[in-house]
């Protein structure tokens, strides 16, 4: 965090000062703000955050032993340490990104890009990061973390140099995009896609789009809306922005399109395509797997080139990044048994893209797998969509689909329903009994795909059957 006096925190976040023998309010503070005391350093500030599973009050000692230098708390605690004690800990973290952010802002050309899409947004995140880090300092979060803790998180950690700030806006309901987005007014606004992801939350699919509107209102005037033209929902959020005064950058693989992505090819080894953007046509060869990825790869193109990034020079520093992030479509195991561990999250859409791409990638000598949990939030489409993934999965001839845990139950009798009744489709009542079958199902040729929501846990099977198989 840039460099603010106790009394300067506290007067931001609205809190009661109580400095620590040898500190008075005037003194300064610069570490790193996290609410994980194991993830603090010397000088840093600990935000004891209560939670359902524990309390961060709890941890303020262990804070101080990794450096602590101030906690926000929201009782005073008895420890030796600064503290600033607030109303709402998560209320007060926002309040001081909006501050931190604003002051850089004022002093130097920070430019701020926002991403919001049912799928897409962390792999994007990272499309961008890559690209940008060669501009100068750039600043983006951490795994995912897009939520009312992770996004302020993530602006708190940018510095007086600071160039590029990528923000991740993710939410389970209206109004926490706007809410987030508002902290920072993004120059470039990315919408990636409105899918069922959440929809539970939403209330429908067309209450998830509105949703996702909120941040090109949150947007900067003149600043740049690119748009997923592919998706009719996000296509319709262009009279918004022309509202809002930004410069609208079209993406897909529409010919409507300003970047637009043509002859995909998807094998093994990464994911191919032809950019069309400028009047060129510009190859581009992730290492990446999944057609997905493109539009993801043209979004961060497109935006990027808002901020004055040449294509050409975007494309290449693209062509350099081996993973989109952890368990996503993260390849493991070894030349036998090759595990595609994507179980990271899930969505209808992107369960349907990852298996896609398993079909796509696998040989006429290789077997398909489909390790596959539960799609969670969904509300009340939660059995419709189960079935309609155990559907494709058939369609697909998938030869194995492994569904694990009763949450995921009706995509399995959705399988057997259209034909994987002679043993093609089996189900399991937990990971554990998941792995035992596949140590003995698996074999040489075969190809893996273990994909679920974070709630089913399978990211960790994912990994228990990559080291098994490595």
């Amino acid at each position: 965090m840039i460099a603010l006096s106790l009394a300067e925190i506290a007067e931001i976040v609205g809190g009661d000062l109580r400095p620590a023998a040898g500190h008075d309010p005037a003194s300064i503070v610069s570490g790193v703000v996290d609410t994980d005391s194991r993830q603090i350093s010397p000088g840093g500030i600990f935000v004891a955050k209560p939670g359902e599973q524990t309390d961060g009050h709890r941890f303020v000692g262990a804070a101080i032993e990794n450096g602590a230098v101030l906690a926000l708390v929201e009782h005073a605690v008895d420890e030796a340490i600064s503290q600033i004690v607030v109303p709402d800990v998560v209320d007060a973290i926002a309040e001081l990104a909006r501050a931190v952010v604003a002051k850089v802002r004022a002093a130097g050309d920070l430019r701020i890009v926002g991403v919001t899409g049912s799928n897409g947004k962390t792999t994007t995140k990272n499309f961008l990061a890559r690209i940008l880090q060669d501009e100068g300092e750039t600043i983006a979060p951490i795994a995912s973390y897009n939520n009312e803790v992770g996004a302020p998180l993530t602006m708190l950690r940018i510095t007086p140099t600071t160039r590029f700030l990528v923000c991740e806006f993710g939410a389970s309901a209206p109004g926490e995009i706007a809410r987030l987005a508002g902290l920072v007014t993004p120059d470039v606004v990315i919408e990636l896609m409105v899918g069922l992801a959440h929809a539970g939350g939403f209330g429908g699919i067309e209450e998830t789009a509105r949703a996702k509107a909120e941040l090109v209102k949150a947007a900067a005037h003149g600043g740049t809306a690119v748009l997923n033209l592919d998706d009719p929902r996000v296509a319709g959020m262009a009279p918004l922005a022309e509202e809002r005064g930004l410069q609208i950058v079209g993406f897909g693989q529409t010919p409507a399109a300003d970047v637009r992505a043509a002859e995909i090819d998807v094998t093994a080894s990464g994911t191919s395509c032809i950019v069309h953007v400028d009047g060129q046509a510009l190859p581009l060869r992730l290492q990446v797997l999944g057609a997905h990825h493109v539009n993801n790869a043209i979004a961060a193109i497109a935006a990027t080139g808002a901020l004055g990034v040449a294509p050409a020079d975007a494309i290449a520093r693209l062509e350099t990044v081996q993973l989109a992030e952890r368990w996503r479509m993260q390849p493991m195991g070894g030349a036998d048994v090759r595990i595609i561990n994507d179980a990271y999250n899930a969505s209808p859409d992107s369960m349907a893209a990852a298996l896609r791409t398993l079909a796509q990638i696998t040989g006429p000598d290789e077997r398909t797998v489909a390790v596959l949990g539960a799609m969670s939030e969904l509300g009340e489409t939660a059995g419709d969509e189960h079935d309609r993934i155990g559907l494709l999965a058939v369609r697909l001839n998938i030869q194995r689909i492994v569904v694990v845990g009763a949450e995921a139950r009706r995509l399995y009798l959705a399988a057997v329903g259209e034909g994987s009744w002679d043993g093609e489709a089996v189900h399991l009542a937990d990971a554990d009994a998941a792995f035992e079958y596949l140590r003995g199902e698996l074999r040489p040729g075969d190809r893996v795909l273990v994909k679920s929501s974070n709630s089913a846990g399978l990211r960790f099977l994912g990994d228990r059957l990559g080291e098994s198989f490595s």
